[in-house]
């Protein structure tokens, strides 16, 4: 879709592309994160039960144009995969399988849960603020497709 603005009788394109959503998959909860229809934002989105995944990014997919999945790729620190990757690839298969028309693409997500800690400690939030995992998911999320935009 391509827009056409007029400011000031300049005429500006801007093509619409579609967001990019980027998801820290786990057992119990997944954290995700979107990015503006530009490309150019990462933005935490929310936290969903793990279960209750597909339901949520049907409902999302049928309201934002979604171009892409990015799915963090837990590793060990010797680089061998974590015990999750397995689910994570189950989850994969059936999300290839629901929606084959948006790519997916594996990041590197070591560390990202220590990152999103940080990151509450030093935007100032309390003690109690920063023991919300859903929050520290969805930040995780956030750093994951900050990555990979960037």
């Amino acid at each position: 879709m391509l827009w056409v603005l007029l400011i000031s009788e300049t005429v500006i394109f801007a093509l619409v592309m579609g967001r990019i959503m980027a998801i820290d998959y786990g057992k119990k909860r997944t954290g995700i994160a979107v990015s503006d229809e530009l490309q150019m934002i990462a933005s935490g989105l929310t936290t969903v039960a793990t279960p209750e995944l597909f339901s949520f990014l049907e409902t999302y997919f049928k309201e934002e144009k979604v171009v892409q999945l990015i799915v963090g790729e837990p590793t060990q620190k010797d680089g061998t995969p974590s015990e999750i990757e397995t689910e994570i690839q189950t989850f994969l298969k059936k999300f290839s399988q629901k929606f084959p028309e948006i790519p997916v693409v594996r990041v590197d997500e070591r560390y990202t849960s220590k990152m999103a800690f940080q990151t509450m400690i030093d935007g100032g939030l309390k003690k109690k603020q920063r023991r919300n995992k859903a929050l520290i998911d969805e930040i995780s999320a956030t750093i994951i497709l900050q990555q990979y935009l960037y």
